[in-house]
Formats: structure tokens, C-alpha cells, sequence
């Protein structure tokens, strides 16, 4: 058993920590206020071979595996959670059904401008009345002669504004008297296909969370993405992956607030001391530490199984749950080490906590990860 990385990732966890430290961490602060898009930095990932990492040389991508993701997504994160669930998304919610899926020619048509940064991934699975019942899809795509004609709703769509393509479930009949869903890739300049961003969220405020309207929407049926009535199956897939990204990201935040709350106890003087100083405090940043270690071998273990070819539904639902909610008292304690000044904003603490309720909710809530767990263990 080998817990080092190799050459090749830690080469990456080296690039990508400079990078956050110079280019995304200067301007978290702003962005959190202002909401404004990280559209720049994203420009400079793609110059650097980044936004098709996991993915095939011959589409773009630079054919690293799911660890290297985990630490970009964990580095990003660190300093700006926004930046790390949009570069996550686009990876693992827009690339990964394509990769998986598409023909050789979807492919080259949509996972090529993925990987090269010209257009971010997104994928279009959520709806008013279907979240965590994801087999309760509205959308409806009928046939009508060798098009589909897609009429739906989806909320909070990662990247969409930022998409030139997305794929998205539909109903496209029944079977047996069940739903079939098919997932089908749109272009987003399609007639009758409207991206409304206006969602006044918790956290992560620089990220694109969007809303889909599709009204008569008409794409052709060689749009379809694998076979279909196989939906249901692919996102169930493509969530196993995504959840790999969230429990890096969980990872990500609670190293920064960690970092945050050791800083400032060295720091803070109170009764003649450093709170550094206090058992208590040693104690609340001894188990911050452990538990983000915990997370960080989980995250890399499932990781580490999905480059393998190995099953890692189990081990991602496990590192996504944990991760997340260690993330929230980490978080949590970040600020009550902080005391009062962990409730201000220039502290950064209290963005890392309102970030990170999402990792909680979204890829799967916590409620679905215990049944995806306990369904797994033979339960």
C-alpha cells in the first residue's frame, strides 16, 4: 500500500496551490460581495491544461486521473469555494457524461470545447418537483420526426450561463408503465431555451447557479447522449464521480478555515496568552486536523478506486457525506475560534460556512447518501 503521490500529482498540488494563492485568493473577498463570475481565472486554468485535466489528449484534455482532479478541486476550494464547485461541475457534471457516454463524434462536437475552456460544463438534471427523487423528471421530449421537441424546467443549474451545450434528462416515454428518461445534449442558443440567472443564494456567490426554461425547444435525435431510455442510469454514474469533486471540495474549505482559525490563534492574545496557548483551543484545532485528513484519505481512496476501474459508488457517497458535514463544523469552529471577529466578513470564516452548507445538499443530501449507503451495504 502507497499513500504518496506521484511525481505527476504532486507536480499538479504544487501549480494549482501557486496558482490559487496568486490569481484566485486576492479576490475571493470581492467576488463574495459583489457575485461576479470568475470568468478570467477560468481563462487562465484553461491556458494552463486544467479544464479538460481527467479527460482524453485527443479531445483537449490532458489524461490525468480522478486524484489530480480531487487536489485541483480540494486547492481551489481552499481559497474560494465558488471557484472550486464551478471548475468541479464543469468537470464532473459537464465532461463526465460526455466522456462516458458520446459517440466518438459528440465527443469532438462537445467535450473538445469542454476541455479547451471555450465553454463550461454543465449538466441539467434538477427540476422544481424532482430533487433528491430524481425519477420524478417533468421534462418531456417527444418525438417528432427525426427531432425531439423538449418542454421543462430545471433549477439550480451549475455554469449553464457559461454553457454553448448541456446535457439534460427528459421523459421520452414509458416503459411498462414507468418513465423512461433519456439524457440529450442542447445547445444553449437553441430556440425556446432561456437561462434565467437571478437565484439570491447562502453562499457561494461567485459561482453560476441558473434556472432553465425550454419551450418548444427542437434538437435532432442524434443528440441523444448513449442509448435511449438510459438516463436515469447515467446520472445516477455521473453523480457517483460528482460526488468525488464535492468531498474534495468539503476537503478544500475546511483546510482553508482551518488555516484560518491556526493563524489567527497564534495571533490573538487574550489573559496574557496566545489562544494558540489554551488547551481548548489545541484541542478544537487537533480535531479539525484530524478529521480533514480523515476526509482527504476518503476522498482519495474513492478516487483512487474509479481510476482503477473498480466499483466506487460506496466509497464516494461515504467520502462525500463525511466530507461534507466535517466540513460544516470545521467551518463551525473556525468562527468560534474567531470569536466575534469570526462573524465579519473580512475574516473569511463565516464565507467559508455559508459555502459550505451546500456540500451537505447538493450531488445527493446527506439523507440520500446514508441510503445510498446503506443500500450498498446489503442493508
Amino acid at each position: 500500500m502507497n499513500f504518496d503521490l506521484t511525481q505527476e500529482q504532486e507536480m499538479i498540488r504544487k501549480t494549482i496551490r501557486e496558482f490559487a494563492e496568486e490569481e484566485v485568493a486576492p479576490g475571493a473577498l470581492d467576488r463574495d460581495r459583489t457575485k461576479q463570475f470568475p470568468k478570467e481565472i477560468f481563462s487562465n486554468l484553461a491556458e494552463l491544461g486544467m479544464m479538460g485535466l481527467p479527460f482524453p489528449e485527443e479531445y483537449g484534455g490532458a489524461g490525468a486521473d480522478t486524484i489530480s482532479f480531487a487536489i485541483v478541486t480540494e486547492e481551489l476550494s481552499r481559497v474560494c469555494a465558488s471557484t472550486g464547485i464551478t471548475y468541479s461541475a464543469h468537470i464532473s457534471l459537464g465532461g463526465a457524461p460526455l466522456h462516458l457516454f458520446g459517440t466518438e463524434e459528440q465527443k469532438e462536437m462537445y467535450l473538445r470545447p469542454i476541455c479547451l475552456g471555450e465553454s463550461f460544463g454543465a449538466f441539467g438534471l434538477t427540476e422544481p418537483n424532482a430533487g433528491s427523487d430524481a425519477g420524478g423528471t417533468q421534462t418531456v421530449a417527444e418525438a417528432d420526426g427525426d427531432d425531439y421537441v423538449i418542454n421543462g424546467n430545471k433549477c439550480y443549474i451549475t455554469n449553464a450561463s457559461y454553457a454553448k451545450h448541456l446535457a439534460l434528462t427528459a421523459v421520452t416515454g414509458k416503459v411498462q408503465g414507468k418513465k423512461e428518461i433519456t439524457a440529450i445534449i442542447v445547445p444553449t442558443d437553441a430556440e425556446g431555451f432561456t437561462v434565467i440567472d437571478n437565484y439570491e443564494k447562502m453562499g457561494l456567490h461567485s459561482s453560476n447557479t441558473t434556472e432553465l426554461v425550454l419551450e418548444n425547444v427542437r434538437v435532432p435525435q442524434e443528440n441523444i447522449l448513449g442509448e435511449r431510455g438510459k438516463g436515469f442510469q447515467q446520472f445516477l454514474k455521473t453523480l457517483d464521480g460528482g460526488r468525488i469533486g464535492i468531498g474534495a471540495m468539503a476537503v478544500g474549505i475546511a483546510q482553508g478555515a482551518f488555516e484560518k482559525a491556526l493563524q489567527y490563534s497564534k495571533e490573538r492574545k487574550q489573559f496574557g496568552k496566545t489562544l494558540s496557548q489554551f488547551q481548548v483551543t489545541q484541542f478544537k484545532l487537533a480535531d479539525m486536523a484530524m478529521k480533514i485528513e480523515l476526509a482527504r484519505n476518503m476522498v482519495y481512496k474513492a478516487a483512487w478506486l474509479k481510476d482503477q476501474g473498480r466499483p466506487f459508488s460506496k466509497e464516494a457517497s461515504m467520502c462525500k457525506l463525511y466530507a461534507s458535514e466535517m466540513c460544516m463544523e470545521v467551518a463551525d469552529q473556525a468562527i468560534q475560534i474567531h470569536g466575534g471577529y469570526g462573524y465579519m466578513k473580512e475574516y473569511h470564516v463565516e464565507r467559508y460556512l455559508r459555502d459550505a452548507k451546500l456540500l451537505e445538499i447538493g450531488e445527493g443530501t446527506s439523507e440520500v447518501q446514508r441510503m445510498v449507503i446503506s443500500r450498498l451495504i446489503g442493508c
